[in-house]
């Protein structure tokens, strides 16, 4: 019997695919929505997480959650970072990159040498460039995943360029103040005018050694070693920065936004359904709540997995939201805030008791297409810019690091869907762009800018002849000819 790519559908046979994610939330959710297709097109995937990430998962989703399928299995190596007592902190971003590229290349490739069936080719986080190396040494081929948007993966290819002409890194941290971020560069191909502050934020070190712009020149310095590359987004989208990209790196293929294509993996097999990657556990019960809220009357607010803020920032926001007089749902994860705990002040509970509600994790794909949201307060990560984009639910940007800012770019100038607020947050500005999101007339276009996109990235990704339909097909091909 065969399967639906025409794979012999023995667990033995399928050729095998390795799926490792660099170790953090927005990058495990995307890998892992990937490594659900390839099963389901009929490949067995081993999927690797590290082990601090893998206890988490366990806490989050069950003792049960990680027991995987007969053809789709959950491995480990460490990170090589002290243990740490905190089960659900989020690692420190420096730090973890700096230990993985120096302690996880031996533990790869031991887990390579023991997996059954063989390995036919690894897709790996291109943060996780140590996969390279033991790719070549093993004579496995292998395919790079850019968890990034186009436009910042365009970006960051050009970082070697950035410290030919002195950008990278900054001359003093003064610049960081002073107006300097504001200049604009009128020679980056695709991103004509594009003001400092809005390239990923590691271009602001004064560090001419700094971890993460070392990270980003191998990650792409070494991409020409990849056999292809994966990107979650779709071409009508980001093709003007696609066309770009695609002279500095090996074959793309845009197969986004895969968060639509994994909705007709669900819809199809019930056991890949079940697996998940929230490392937090979630709270369902804020779908009841917004069941019972008016059509696009509500505030989605999250700042993703590993922003923090100050508990000064965090009362602005508050008392922002609240003086908006809108409905709103708010995510507020126990580590939101720096050195302090994030409890906001009982006045303004009460204040908003009838129509904030505040919870510490949500689904947030079913949150994003629910009938009651109709605006996002998001930290412009690339998985919730997508999601959004694809459920047409306007933004409220507030960028935190890395590719954030780039997205927040892309979103107020090239795609009229995101306003984006100051980083030093005012109550009276969170109030002034929650009302014109809700209600105002800019609003209303960037509603009408969302709902043109939402149906274009319907177009590529749920129709067989979409452009991100057919970029998976031919990846497919390239996967098994590895």
């Amino acid at each position: 019997m065969e399967g639906k790519t025409g794979l012999m559908s023995s667990p033995k046979e399928k050729p095998h695919v390795v799926c490792i994610p660099y170790p953090a939330q927005g990058h495990i959710n995307p890998m892992l929505k990937l490594a659900k297709i390839l099963h389901h097109k009929g490949f067995h995937i081993t999927f690797i997480n590290t082990e601090f990430n893998h206890k988490r998962l366990l806490k989050s989703r069950g003792p049960d959650s990680l027991n995987g399928l007969p053809s789709f299995q959950f491995k480990t190596i460490p990170d090589g970072l002290p243990p740490s007592d905190d089960v659900d902190a989020t690692q420190d971003i420096p730090s973890l990159t700096q230990s993985i590229s120096t302690n996880c290349i031996g533990p790869f490739k031991d887990l390579l040498a023991k997996l059954n069936p063989p390995v036919s080719c690894i897709v790996s986080d291109v943060a996780m460039s140590f996969t390279l190396e033991a790719a070549e040494e093993l004579g496995i081929p292998e395919v790079l995943f850019w968890c990034s948007s186009a436009c910042a993966s365009l970006a960051y290819g050009h970082f070697s360029v950035f410290i030919e002409k002195g950008i990278i890194p900054i001359k003093d941290a003064s610049y960081l103040t002073n107006g300097y971020l504001d200049q604009t560069l009128d020679w980056m191909p695709g991103m004509k005018n594009i003001r400092l502050r809005d390239l990923p934020s590691s271009i602001r070190t004064t560090d001419p050694d700094d971890i993460m712009v070392k990270i980003t020149l191998q990650a792409t310095g070494s991409s020409h070693k990849a056999a292809a590359v994966i990107l979650n987004t779709f071409d009508e989208l980001e093709q003007d920065f696609l066309d770009p990209l695609s002279t500095i790196y090996p074959p793309i293929y845009t197969i986004g936004p895969l968060n639509l294509l994994e909705e007709q993996v669900n819809d199809e097999d019930e056991t890949l359904a079940v697996l998940g990657s929230n490392l937090w556990k979630e709270e369902p019960e804020c779908l009841d709540w917004l069941d019972r809220k008016d059509p696009k009357s509500v505030v989605y607010v999250n700042f993703g997995s590993i922003t923090v803020m100050t508990f000064e920032q965090l009362v602005e926001f508050a008392w922002g939201l609240a003086n908006s007089q809108t409905s709103f749902l708010w995510i507020i994860r126990p580590d939101l805030v720096s050195g302090d705990s994030a409890i906001l002040p009982p006045e303004f509970l009460e204040e908003v008791k009838e129509r904030g509600l505040l919870v510490r994790w949500c689904p947030q794909e079913q949150v994003l297409k629910h009938k009651s949201v109709g605006g996002f307060l998001t930290h412009n990560g690339w998985n919730s810019t997508l999601e959004s984009i694809s459920y047409g639910v306007p933004m409220i940007c507030w960028p935190f690091f890395a590719d954030q800012q780039t997205n927040c770019w892309a979103c107020r100038t090239q795609w009229g869907i995101g306003m984006e607020i100051d980083n030093n947050v005012k109550r009276d500005e969170v109030e002034s762009l929650v009302r014109e999101l809700m209600v105002g007339e800019k609003g209303e276009d960037m509603k009408s800018k969302s709902l043109y996109w939402k149906n274009k990235a319907g177009e590529a990704a749920k129709s067989a002849s979409g452009s991100s339909c057919s970029n998976l097909e031919k990846l497919i091909k390239v996967l098994l000819q590895s």
